[in-house]
């Protein structure tokens, strides 16, 4: 009778402790409800955490306070979260794997998030959370550039839930793999699913572009199929990069682009192809690592000119020919610089005046890319030395004089702008003068060239 008595007073003292807790409890999931609603995610944290140090066993609040750390990248605070949450039950649920896969992704750690994924779809759990599971494996592999891996998962996900969304992904994973068939499979049943879809939307003006191109492209597949690793096949890469690029999908140019750049890391014209697919992309970082800035010149067609990367490429082939060819370096200079890339210009006139300090042009291009840099007083060293090597160019003496103004020298940049005029008279360089001789207080001497600019000038 005593050991009856005691579990009865035991019972009806932990009866009346969750009586007394309840209505706390029951305020906090009120106020967690409230900052739902209004998407308070701070809040929704904090009051989660106090819910579950009280009510252990709430899963839904768990699973609440990990999803809101994940998306707010609280990484540390969810990592904490997931291991006490796994320490409050006796069989953890199988959406912890979930939440640790998605963990491991955002730190960047492929494996475990693949391996944490794959594990939580053997637990079973409802066609949708297969379906996006599958749909992060796949955004997994597109992060690795597992383009193979990437489309079986997609086709995964299809599997497990079809949806006209899914089938669009599936589609554009097709076009990375080249299987130009099956992503306009793909993209056709999508419209006819749901042509109000946004990703059918969005999608399919670009897959109805890329199409006018595929009579182009597909010959070009056949052709780099025969011999993919062999280096002379990265013409025909850069051709099919191009062709990418003019129909809009800079990410195939990038995979063409970066074959092609493997096979010929000396040339310029993969490196300038290839950074403007990044910069289409939208990644100017990864241009900047090629030296490409995002000032890249493009035609009012908003594309490198066709002309500037076939000189770039017979110039590219003359430098592997022979790679001490002086002129060669200062031609494709000239063309970088032309493209506004003047440390990469800068790099091939400087390797021209190592193989020729003689050479007046690589002088006088060294001197152009280095003012293009905004480093005049180097700039104007190599005017001065081109201006020695050549002293009947009037080009130089003029570029010599534009520098000096530059500099504040005006008595200079008059004496130079006299020698140019004096090999071969032109309005700007007549200009010039007038402008610095004013500077000096030679008003005479400018009213007179400004004089002559008026009778030269076109008539109207």
């Amino acid at each position: 009778m005593r050991t009856l008595a005691i579990a009865v007073l035991t019972l009806l003292a932990g009866t009346a402790l969750a009586a007394a807790e309840a209505p706390g409890l029951q305020q906090l999931r009120t106020q967690l409800k409230t900052a739902q609603e209004a998407n308070d995610k701070p809040a929704i944290i904090e009051l989660s955490r106090r819910i579950v140090a009280i009510a252990p066993n709430d899963s839904d609040t768990w699973d609440t306070l990990a999803q809101t750390q994940l998306e707010t990248d609280d990484l540390d605070g969810l990592g904490r979260t997931l291991d006490a949450w796994r320490k409050a039950f006796q069989r953890p649920p199988a959406a912890i794997g979930d939440f640790r896969a998605g963990l491991c992704f955002k730190r960047g750690d492929y494996q475990c998030a693949e391996q944490h994924w794959l594990a939580f779809i053997a637990t079973k759990p409802s066609a949708a959370d297969v379906a996006t599971n599958y749909d992060n494996l796949a955004e997994l592999c597109a992060a690795q550039a597992r383009w193979a891996d990437h489309a079986s998962y997609r086709t995964k996900a299809v599997a497990a839930q079809d949806t006209a969304a899914r089938r669009v992904s599936r589609a554009c994973a097709f076009l990375r793999l080249h299987k130009w068939d099956a992503a306009y499979a793909d993209m056709a049943k999508a419209n006819k699913m749901d042509a109000t879809d946004a990703q059918v939307e969005e999608w399919l003006p670009q897959f109805e572009r890329l199409q006018q191109f595929l009579p182009q492209i597909k010959p070009l597949d056949a052709q780099i199929a025969k011999s993919p690793n062999d280096p002379a096949v990265a013409g025909l890469l850069l051709e099919r990069a191009r062709v990418f690029i003019l129909a809009g999908r800079p990410l195939l140019a990038i995979d063409d682009g970066e074959r092609a750049f493997k096979l010929q890391p000396a040339s310029m014209r993969p490196r300038i192809e290839l950074a403007e697919a990044l910069l289409d992309a939208g990644q100017p970082e990864n241009a900047a690592k090629l030296d490409v800035d995002r000032y890249l010149r493009r035609g009012e067609d908003k594309h490198v000119s066709d002309q500037a990367l076939r000189e770039l490429g017979m110039l590219d082939a003359r430098l592997s020919a022979n790679p001490k060819d002086a002129d060669a370096l200062v031609a494709r200079a000239r063309i970088l610089r032309d493209l506004r890339q003047f440390t990469l210009a800068l790099a091939d006139a400087n390797a021209a005046l190592a193989i020729n300090d003689k050479s007046a042009a690589a002088h006088f291009e060294a001197a152009q890319d280095l003012d293009g840099l905004d480093r005049q007083k180097e700039a104007l060293l190599h005017a001065r030395i081109a201006t020695e090597l050549d002293p009947q160019n009037s080009n130089l003496w003029f570029f010599r004089g534009v520098l000096e103004r530059q500099r504040a020298d005006f008595a200079g940049a008059v004496a130079s702008q006299t020698r140019s005029i004096e090999i071969s008279e032109s309005l700007v360089a007549l200009s010039e003068r007038e402008q610095c001789e004013r500077r000096i207080g030679k008003t005479a001497e400018a009213d007179a060239d400004l004089h002559r600019i008026r009778q030269l000038a076109p008539k109207k």
